[in-house]
């Protein structure tokens, strides 16, 4: 990923986000993530920030974000979860139900800084990977020595 450039500075700011839905409940539908996207890219507009890679497992949603030195990334968090979550439940307000106390996320969540290179590109690669069956994650048997 290339060096950004503002008015009075270049910067490189790269985090890996997670967000994970209150209770852990499973309820990131396709339909929802689709929603999800087309939400940050308003964000992207709006704040200046550059959505790299979104993916979900049904209970969280991992984000590779690129941000301006302007917004800390608690902040950068913080704008994301809120947006998200109003606009998710203006559009699906059966959610709400779902929740009990009508708030989309956990508090709190993980925020990982992305180094240049490799770490870029694998870490896009695990995000795209989310939300797929995976191999590993399957019981092998293997025959004794």
């Amino acid at each position: 990923m290339e060096v950004s450039y503002a008015s009075h500075c270049s910067y490189r700011i790269r985090c890996h986000m997670v967000f994970v839905l209150k209770y852990r409940k499973c309820l990131i539908t396709n339909e929802i993530f689709d929603f999800i996207k087309t939400i940050c890219l308003g964000i992207t507009e709006r704040y200046f920030l550059k959505f790299h890679a979104l993916g979900s497992d049904g209970d969280h949603l991992h984000l590779l974000i690129e941000g301006a030195p302007r917004y800390s990334p608690s902040r950068i968090m913080q704008i994301c979860k809120s947006i998200i979550a109003i606009q998710v439940f203006k559009q699906f307000p059966e959610l709400r139900d779902e929740l009990w106390g009508g708030e989309l996320w956990s508090d709190g969540g993980h925020i990982d800084t992305v180094g240049d290179g490799y770490d870029v590109k694998a870490m896009e690669a695990y995000i795209l990977s989310q939300g797929v069956n995976k191999h590993q994650l399957t019981i092998h048997q293997f025959a004794s020595p």
